[in-house]
């Protein structure tokens, strides 16, 4: 894995404000710290991250490890909704997160032998969970190196910061991970960075 970033560097230091991130971030980039080997517990922990903030999700998957901890995945699965809600989460993303434990409890898949577009199918076949979810488990679970979000409201508003950038639409993203390619995980995980300590690019000379 640190080759891999390693190598990301070298590759994104051609754009300027990439540059300037890796920088600022180069030895604060944990791409293992979201990593799970349950994929259930690993997919549960997203879906607690959907549309909210860094710190709030943080709080609640504390919470969440703590209810379900040495529980088995039968025993997780029979948790009542309510239990699951006294974390501080919604009645649907409860159920949310039950639909995805009877899903891994009914199969045994092997992510490593399947492309990125076949992880996201397989992935979103699932009730509660979305092309959001699915392309944060290929960057944090599965570590595919070129994988972006546009959806990711974060990731858009970092951008609009470091790049000046009034609006992102489709034509910017794909300039910009054209660019990044075969790294956007990479470039992903130093706009995070970024707009959490909100620290940005400023010199556009």
């Amino acid at each position: 894995m640190k080759s891999t970033i390693e190598l990301a560097y070298n590759h994104l230091s051609n754009d300027k404000v990439m540059s300037y991130l890796i920088d600022k971030f180069r030895y604060k980039i944990d791409w293992g710290n979201r990593y799970n080997s349950n994929y259930a517990l690993s997919i549960a922990n997203l879906i607690i991250e959907q549309q909210i903030s860094f710190k709030a999700a943080i709080t609640i998957k504390k919470r969440f490890s703590k209810i379900v901890d040495k529980k088995s995945e039968s025993e997780i699965m029979n948790m009542s909704k309510s239990e699951l809600q006294s974390i501080g989460i919604s009645f649907r993303k409860a159920e949310y997160i039950k639909n995805v434990f009877y899903f891994f409890n009914s199969k045994t898949i092997d992510f490593n032998k399947m492309s990125d577009k076949e992880v996201i199918d397989c992935l979103v076949s699932i009730k509660g969970v979305g092309e959001w979810t699915a392309q944060m488990f290929l960057i944090f679970n599965l570590f595919r190196k070129d994988i972006f979000s546009p959806k990711d409201l974060a990731l858009i508003n970092s951008i609009k910061k470091n790049y000046l950038l009034e609006s992102v639409g489709k034509n910017e993203i794909e300039k910009l991970t054209k660019n990044w390619s075969p790294y956007n995980s990479i470039a992903c995980l130093l706009l995070w960075e970024s707009v959490e300590n909100q620290i940005f690019f400023k010199d556009h000379k």
